[in-house]
């Protein structure tokens, strides 16, 4: 243990991840091995032990100090990759566990671990492939249901299908979820493929299929650059929640769904914004009971709600569907979602300031300073929204036409298919690439 502890790697490009260690920034050293891809594994793992013990993770030490000492052993490169997985680095397990495959020459264990690695890391299409490379050895539950899963995620919903067709029903009890999950994602990808192309470019088509979201907007900046549709940093308006609500109005009755009310989340956002919603639904407002039936849970952001006392409990039971009920989130993240996936949401963000938050504003001298939150009421605010000018905005001038009818024709085609099974979340992406901003 001593000589690897002062054990420098020698790849110069493991130099300035070591660096980042010399002042105790990990997040730093860790951004940096992303980089690192061809670099020798023993010398990786010397890097990963040193991070490891200064964030007092000592089951990854111990795998690394096993991988830098032994890199040719398949069980040191499966432990290794393991821990990897487990610490929430994924990326550093995928050629770890990958050389582990290869030398334990197809080992199960070895390849749904490469696989759950995949997935944390959006490689969906790597993950399939792994699977396929060795379909003659899988197990139906949970390899051929993970081919699947992961055909799905990466696009390619003629591979879905033919294993899907493949697929026995499962012996053990506990898959019978999964698998009525599954028969219901390739349900919506049926329908959905009758409103839109369903290519790696159709984001609303993609969300319905993955998670059952009907998107509201799209993103009328950058679409060309890598975002699709989607936002990166918002700072939100009135206007915005206004359009959001009027969209969810469309989509309401595109689908002849009659909600007798609206549900109040705890958080002051959902608070506001489900006022302004009963406004423009012309319903009642009431505060969220769980069990109701028809009724719109109004959410602005469902990771502020859980961050409320009373928040993952709601959640947790917001994951259950009620009958006739509708979770309409205004502004989702896409890059860490919330706990419940919304049956309708406006716009997907990485980042979102809400209206009535401390948002950035011009200065006296013309720079940029950060203003005071909306105390006022929340019913002031709200009517504010309601009064606001939902005229959407322009954006760069590069992003395909959103109108309304567009959104309304999408709901029709897909209306059989919405509103089922429970709302889980959704840990992937998709097959429609964004970019993300570290």
């Amino acid at each position: 243990m001593f000589s690897r502890r002062n054990r420098r790697p020698a790849s110069p490009e493991l130099a300035e991840a070591w660096e980042c260690l010399d002042t105790g920034d990990v997040p730093g050293a860790l951004r940096r091995l992303r980089q690192a891809a061809t670099a020798p594994l023993a010398e990786v793992a010397l890097v990963v032990g040193r991070a490891a013990r200064t964030a007092g993770f000592d089951d990854l030490d111990k795998a690394a100090g096993a991988l830098a000492a032994h890199p040719g052993r398949p069980g040191a490169l499966y432990d290794y990759g393991y821990a990897c997985v487990e610490r929430g680095v994924s990326y550093l397990a995928i050629p770890a566990l990958s050389e582990a495959l290869r030398l334990s020459q197809g080992s199960p264990a070895v390849l749904r671990e490469l696989v759950s690695a995949y997935e944390d890391e959006g490689r969906h299409r790597e993950a399939a492939d792994a699977l396929l490379a060795h379909e003659s050895g899988l197990d139906d539950w949970p390899d051929r249901y993970l081919l699947v899963h992961n055909a799905v995620l990466a696009g390619d919903l003629e591979l879905a299908r033919r294993q899907h067709a493949l697929l026995p029903d499962p012996r053990d009890a506990t898959w019978l979820g999964a698998r009525d999950r599954q028969d219901r994602v390739l349900r919506r990808a049926a329908s959905a493929g009758e409103a839109g192309p369903l290519d790696h470019t159709d984001l609303r088509g993609w969300q319905y299929v993955m998670g059952g979201t009907v998107l509201g907007t799209l993103s009328p900046y950058g679409y060309d650059a890598g975002m699709n549709g989607r936002y990166g940093w918002i700072q939100d308006t009135h206007g915005q929640c206004l359009l959001g609500l009027l969209r969810l109005r469309s989509v309401l009755g595109a689908a002849d769904v009659r909600p007798r009310s609206v549900s109040l989340l705890p958080d002051r956002g959902s608070r506001i914004l489900g006022l302004a919603a009963a406004g423009v639904l012309d319903l009642p407002a009431e505060p969220y009971e769980p069990g109701r039936e028809h009724t719109v849970v109004v959410a602005h952001d469902l990771k502020a709600t859980a961050r409320e006392a009373e928040g993952l409990r709601i959640l947790e039971e917001l994951r259950d569907r009620t009958p006739g009920q509708v979770l309409h989130e205004h502004a989702s993240c896409w890059t860490d979602p919330p706990g419940v996936t919304a049956d309708s949401v406006t716009l997907l963000h990485q980042s979102v300031v809400a209206p009535w938050a401390a948002g950035l504003r011009r200065s006296a001298d013309g720079g940029v300073e950060r203003g005071e939150p909306d105390v006022r009421p929340e019913g002031v605010v709200a009517a504010e929204v309601v009064g606001a000018d939902p005229t959407p905005d322009e954006g760069d001038g590069r992003t395909p036409a959103d109108p309304v009818e567009g959104l309304t024709d999408f709901v029709s085609a897909v209306c059989g298919t919405w509103l089922r099974g429970e709302r889980a979340r959704l840990r992937s992406a998709g097959p429609v690439a964004g970019s993300r901003f570290l």
